[in-house]
């Protein structure tokens, strides 16, 4: 059994209406006559990990919106979670939020139940891109929100940015980036726009006014040199902080650390196995938070497989002693070393010592720098 603190996710399905590039798991309000029931069956998952000995020191509420739970679901949901249970001292309590559904009310809730960290979906500070996007929020909607969350004391913000949206130029991205600025976020999280199937955005793919390959690669690296320039360190694929500003909650899962995962869709890596829940919440609702969709014990060579891919997301990358001594085996055999070579030559791919890693140009095609690798 674990005896190092984990991570807990919980998930928040609902939303005021999906965006339409979004493929999480979340529904409308309006078409969540179940949410009481969600909130008892969730609780009721949280309840199922007690007299585990399980300590947390990261707590993550993400979703759909978690900024549109009531004070009173909210406080529900953490007296559960301190029941359930050992929520360590210096924990990183985070919640992501739509700047149209945050209040003073319900921040302050949330504050008083311990979060510490808001993480916050702004995507872009221009009114038509927000539209194409689908969201609900305007940019005054974000600096309201920012002045609220401060004035509440919170010191560990991210916001989150989008790049690569329909009819966005690298001018309007430049502008975005340099106003978010002003308000000083600890950590950003910048993510390229993927179309993925199911989604609005997938269905009009082929109307879509997307901006070329070449920019959108010009987008990337005009955003990275403005983020060091600030201070940012490029710590992660897709996200920048501030010295000691990084997400503890989000490294363990780069870092192969064990975590849970509450509610429909979450997942969970706990004594070497995987838990998955139902993504239907239909399914989830009748399994009454106790039974699992699928799970799956990890071997050694999946493990090996995911602390590459995975340690790779880092800006550090990972050792190569490390490697070895967990796995048995060295990473780089006969049959990598030339493919290795290559990405080296091309400077996707930094060997500095005992230690192997992507850098700022390997982070744009990690994809296929992974591909090559594993």
């Amino acid at each position: 059994m674990t005896t190092k603190p984990i991570g807990l996710y919980v998930h928040t399905p609902l939303c005021v209406r999906k965006c339409n590039y979004c493929d999480f798991c979340s529904y409308p309000v309006s078409e969540s006559a179940w949410r009481e029931e969600y909130i008892n069956t969730l609780c009721k998952e949280i309840d199922s990990y007690k007299d585990r000995g399980l300590s947390v020191d990261t707590v993550f509420f993400g979703g759909g919106t978690p900024s549109l739970l009531s004070s009173f679901e909210f406080d529900k949901i953490c007296r559960h979670i301190n029941s359930a249970f050992g929520l360590s001292a210096d924990a990183e309590f985070s919640i992501e939020a739509n700047p149209k559904t945050l209040t003073k009310e319900n921040l302050s809730a949330y504050i008083s139940c311990g979060v510490n960290r808001i993480s916050m979906g702004v995507q872009s500070i221009h009114e038509n891109e927000l539209k194409i996007l689908g969201r609900i929020h305007g940019f005054a909607d974000v600096s309201e929100s920012v002045e609220l969350i401060r004035s509440c004391g919170i010191g560990n913000l991210n916001l989150d940015l989008m790049y690569g949206i329909p009819e966005q130029t690298i001018e309007s991205f430049s502008e975005t980036i340099d106003t978010i600025f002003e308000f000083s976020p600890e950590h950003l999280s910048l993510y390229g726009l993927i179309l993925e199937e199911g989604t609005p955005f997938w269905e009009k793919r082929n109307k879509l006014r997307i901006p070329e390959e070449d920019v959108e690669c010009d987008m990337y690296f005009m955003a990275l040199n403005k983020l060091y320039k600030r201070g940012y360190r490029h710590y992660e694929i897709s996200n920048y902080s501030k010295e000691g500003h990084e997400c503890r909650h989000n490294l363990k899962y780069w870092q192969n650390e064990e975590f849970v995962g509450v509610g429909v869709s979450a997942y969970s890596y706990l004594d070497g196995m995987r838990y998955g829940n139902s993504s239907d919440v239909s399914e989830y609702l009748s399994e009454n938070g106790e039974t699992y969709k699928y799970s799956e014990e990890i071997d050694t060579e999946a493990l090996a497989y995911e602390y590459v891919m995975l340690r790779l997301r880092l800006r550090d990358g990972f050792s190569l002693t490390d490697y070895k001594t967990k796995f048995g085996k060295d990473f780089i055999t006969a049959d990598r070393r030339s493919r290795l070579d290559e990405l080296v030559s091309f400077g996707y791919v930094e060997l500095a010592g005992d230690r192997i890693k992507l850098s700022d140009k390997g982070f744009y095609i990690s994809n296929r720098i992974l591909t090559e690798l594993l």
